[in-house]
């Protein structure tokens, strides 16, 4: 069954299409990736995903809920964690989940639960009462997805989740994402330009570009669609090898909607 459903999914800035006409759907409990150079439109159909942004046309459903008619409902049904830091670095491990917890309206009894399970799953219960602003690089990464799942979403969304963290880091995150999708049956969305972790974790593939959806399989239908040996040089052969700017024009807006839907919650 689908969890997510994109159905002509269209975005326009003034005269600017960045997404342009795209269709593709997720099955619950699947490991998605959703890969594209910057600029190609990832970033704002992931905002309009996430009920950030408003789509020009097209439909959404999360979760069997349509994000224009349904968005509380929507939020509800997904973790997120943004590839830039979210957490408040003045506060504890527990105290950002807490804090978490009670935007989303868990009962006391059942958070304080929740928090215990993810902070020993994830390996930090012994730094759960020290500021965040002590903490590396990758434990920030993993309180952040432990938050994002204290609600028991259905999905979870993941933004370039490893930017930036060395390959042992990067491997221990991925070990516990899957253990978590395999225990939870959470269904995981994530972006990424490190193609051996696309290549590696996700089940399936989408490939957006200019706008549209270039290529869409299991890894090595990319690979055969291209004749290729390699995911990156899949995605090398669909995309150009053109280095690309970012979305520019829309990523201060972007970042000034996130902070709103962070506090509409």
């Amino acid at each position: 069954m689908s969890i997510i459903k994109v159905e002509s999914l269209v975005k326009k800035f003034k005269e600017f299409k960045a997404v342009d006409d795209i269709s593709f759907s997720v099955e619950a409990g699947e490991i998605f990736a959703f890969l594209g150079p910057n600029g190609a439109g990832k970033s704002t159909t992931i905002k309009m995903l996430t009920t950030l942004l408003k789509q020009t046309q097209g439909n959404i459903e999360l979760n069997g809920f349509n994000t224009l008619k349904q968005s509380s409902e929507v939020r509800r049904s997904f973790g997120i964690v943004f590839q830039d830091p979210s957490l408040d670095d003045e506060l504890t491990a527990y105290e950002n989940m807490e804090f978490h917890g009670v935007l989303y309206g868990v009962p006391k009894k059942l958070r304080r639960r929740r928090i215990k399970e993810l902070l020993t799953f994830l390996e930090l219960a012994e730094r759960r009462d020290d500021l965040v602003k002590t903490f590396s690089g990758g434990m920030k990464r993993r309180l952040e997805i432990a938050r994002g799942l204290l609600h028991h979403p259905k999905i979870l969304f993941l933004d370039e989740p490893t930017l930036g963290l060395d390959p042992q880091t990067r491997n221990h995150m991925w070990s516990y994402l899957k253990d978590l999708n395999a225990k939870e049956g959470v269904t995981v969305f994530f972006t990424t330009h490190y193609m051996e972790e696309a290549d590696r974790i996700a089940g399936r593939i989408a490939v957006i570009d200019h706008g549209k959806i270039v290529a869409a399989g299991t890894a090595a239908d990319l690979k055969a669609q291209t004749k290729t040996d390699s995911l990156e040089d899949a995605f090398l052969s669909l995309t150009g090898k053109t280095i690309r700017e970012e979305e520019s024009g829309h990523l201060d807006q972007m970042r000034l909607r996130r902070r709103a839907w962070t506090g509409r919650r």
